[in-house]
C-alpha cells in the first residue's frame, strides 16, 4: 500500500471513529483526505482538528439547539486551518484524547483511537 494510501486510510478511520460522523466515508472525503496528504499535513495536527472540532461541538450549552451531524471531513478543514497558524501545546493531543475517551464513555458513543 502506498504512503497516500495509508495516510488516506488513516485519515478516514479517525474521522468515522468520531461521534456524530458517518460510519463510511464518501468519495468527497476521501478526495478531501488525498489533498491533506498531498498538502503536507501531518496526521497528529488532523487527528487534533477532529477530537478539538468534536470536542467543541459537544460542550455546546444545552439550552441551544443540537447540531446537525457532520456529513463531511471538509467540517474540520477550518479547524485544520486554525490548528496550522496557532499550533497547540506539546501535549495537548493526549489532553484531547483523554477529554473526548471519557466523554464517549459516559454517553456510550464510537469513538476510539
Amino acid at each position: 500500500m502506498s504512503a497516500e494510501a495509508n495516510f488516506t486510510a488513516a485519515v478516514l478511520a479517525a474521522y468515522a471513529a468520531l461521534p456524530e460522523t458517518p460510519l463510511r466515508s464518501s468519495p468527497a472525503d476521501q478526495s478531501v483526505a488525498r489533498k491533506l496528504f498531498h498538502d503536507s499535513v501531518p496526521l497528529p495536527l488532523i487527528e487534533s482538528a477532529l477530537l478539538l472540532g468534536t470536542l467543541r461541538r459537544l460542550h455546546r450549552p444545552k439550552d441551544l439547539p443540537p447540531l446537525p451531524k457532520i456529513r463531511s471531513l471538509a467540517y474540520f478543514l477550518p479547524v485544520i486551518e486554525e490548528l496550522q497558524l496557532q499550533p497547540l501545546p506539546d501535549g495537548y493531543l493526549n489532553h484531547l484524547r483523554l477529554k473526548l475517551h471519557r466523554l464517549s464513555a459516559s454517553c456510550s458513543e464510537k469513538y476510539v483511537f
